[in-house]
């Protein structure tokens, strides 16, 4: 672990923080902290910036309830420069948005950036705007023992390619099988971080007991 004082801050005591949210690893804002701010940030394990505009401290949340519970910090190579992993409770954003980075600048013409919580934004608007002519607009109009049909079948496929040992074929049933899932999450209103949350409590539980079987 990295000691606060082993930081370089620059002429004016700041350093630099990166909030990225722990689910989307999507950028929340940058902010400037001091030592007396990191160490509050470690404290609560609530991040703590100071501001430069007001020159005082600012705790994230203490006026709008949108808090940022602190999952790690990680200094870069250098030591001067800080990553914040968070869980938000709000948007991040003091305009009301979930990121402060909402304002295109490039674009390539030619890569594309997918996440889960973009596919999921769009597989709600499919369900919202019913475009004709889209594969997912049928499975929503035909609601949900449609939708639970074909998971049940994108899992057969799944167990076929896999029993065969064919790698190219599985990846691409089991990405057949993660869309009409999450199609099935839009329909029961089940978000991405649901699924987070449950798959990262399991991940303690399985830690604890992996720790209770090593004492014995």
């Amino acid at each position: 672990m990295v000691n606060i004082d082993e930081l370089k801050f620059d002429k004016d005591g700041l350093i630099p923080a990166v909030v990225v949210d722990s689910i989307s690893k999507k950028v929340l804002t940058v902010a400037y902290m001091n030592k007396e701010s990191l160490r509050i940030s470690m404290e609560k394990g609530l991040t703590c910036f100071w501001s430069r505009s007001r020159q005082k401290l600012w705790l994230k949340g203490e006026t709008s309830g949108n808090y940022q519970h602190i999952v790690s910090i990680t200094a870069d190579c250098d030591r001067d420069a800080l990553t914040v992993t968070v869980e938000k409770d709000g948007p991040a954003c003091h305009n009301g948005t979930d990121s402060c980075f909402t304002e295109p600048v490039w674009k390539s013409g030619e890569l594309n950036e997918f996440s889960l919580d973009g596919l999921y934004q769009l597989l709600e608007g499919r369900k919202k705007d019913k475009p004709e002519g889209s594969y997912t607009t049928y499975l929503f109009e035909k609601g949900t023992d449609k939708i639970l049909k074909k998971v049940g079948e994108e899992c057969t496929e799944v167990i076929i390619a896999g029993k065969a040992d064919d790698k190219k074929e599985t990846v691409y049933e089991i990405a057949d099988l993660a869309y009409h899932v999450m199609v099935l999450m839009v329909q029961m209103g089940i978000s991405v971080e649901d699924i987070h949350r449950e798959l990262a409590s399991r991940h303690i539980i399985d830690h604890k007991i992996k720790q209770e079987k090593m004492t014995k």
